[in-house]
């Protein structure tokens, strides 16, 4: 009696599937070239972090703290690094890095673009703001499926479920930071000549330049929370001791992964911070 009608069911699951599977027939040839291109820099990325020293990469990092927020920063940098390193979990934190930057990196080229056509036009505005609401609001693990599917398993497909997920709020903020530039000063820059080129070059992007790091603040945030749900298909790196951990009930193990991704979290925020407050408005 309670059961909706049978007659009114809308087929979604079976279409989505449907347009998947032909994607997967007609372009799986183009899928697996994107994938090589991707795994190619992804590996030597991931090698070069690996190869070299643990010592090497933590004063590397904590110079970059130094230089943005001062020594106290640096000196939590340095000591949040070996931390992770005497727990054992080293190389899974330069596979987790390289999947950040990766996907973060993927994600600002894609965003900044796209959020300046946005600023230049109210109607493609209202055209993509209902597309990021749903990418922002989707569960992370529906984008594993179909990037699953449309790639081999491993750093790629992870990559990309990562972008997915990630890329909104730079989109978002860097939109929102052109619009906020003053008009006067826009108008300005026109009355002394500028091409729409140089306005936004020379202009608006540097006003805007606050607001766009915020968001690509937040996309490195959630690209970090991607990592516990990539690691299922086969991203590696520490999310993969966390899924480990809960699948064998090691409590211990899981919580250590979970702990460094935290410190790689707030080491991350805190020199994005440091780099928005260095570029004041």
């Amino acid at each position: 009696m309670g059961e909706f009608p049978q007659f009114v069911r809308l087929p979604l699951a079976r279409w989505v599937d449907q347009g998947v599977e032909w994607l997967t027939r007609e372009y799986g040839p183009l899928f697996d070239w994107m994938g090589q291109v991707l795994l190619v820099p992804l590996v030597q990325l991931e090698r070069l972090l690996l190869w070299l020293p643990w010592w090497a990469v933590i004063l590397a990092v904590a110079l970059v703290a130094w230089k943005v927020s001062g020594w106290k920063l640096a000196a939590g940098t340095a000591a949040g690094l070996i931390f992770i390193g005497t727990l054992g979990l080293w190389e899974h934190a330069m596979k987790t890095l390289t999947l950040v930057i990766a996907g973060t990196a993927l994600a600002v080229v894609v965003a900044i673009p796209t959020g300046i056509a946005m600023a230049r036009s109210d109607l493609l505005e209202r055209v993509i703001r209902p597309v990021l609401d749903l990418m922002q609001t989707m569960p992370s693990f529906v984008y594993l499926v179909p990037a699953a599917m449309l790639f081999p398993l491993g750093k790629v497909p992870a990559v990309m479920a990562t972008f997915i997920y990630a890329v909104p709020p730079a989109i978002r903020l860097t939109n929102l930071g052109i619009r906020q530039v003053p008009a006067d000063v826009v108008e300005a820059a026109r009355a002394f000549g500028s091409t729409p080129g140089q306005l936004l070059v020379k202009v608006q992007l540097p006003l805007a330049l606050p607001t766009i790091m915020a968001g690509i603040n937040q996309t490195v945030m959630m690209a970090l929370a991607m990592v516990v749900v990539a690691s299922m298909i086969g991203a590696g790196g520490l999310g993969t001791e966390v899924l480990n951990g809960i699948a064998r009930l090691e409590a211990g193990r899981g919580f250590v992964g979970g702990l460094s991704i935290v410190i790689l979290a707030i080491i991350i925020d805190r020199i994005s911070q440091g780099l928005i407050r260095a570029h004041p408005r």
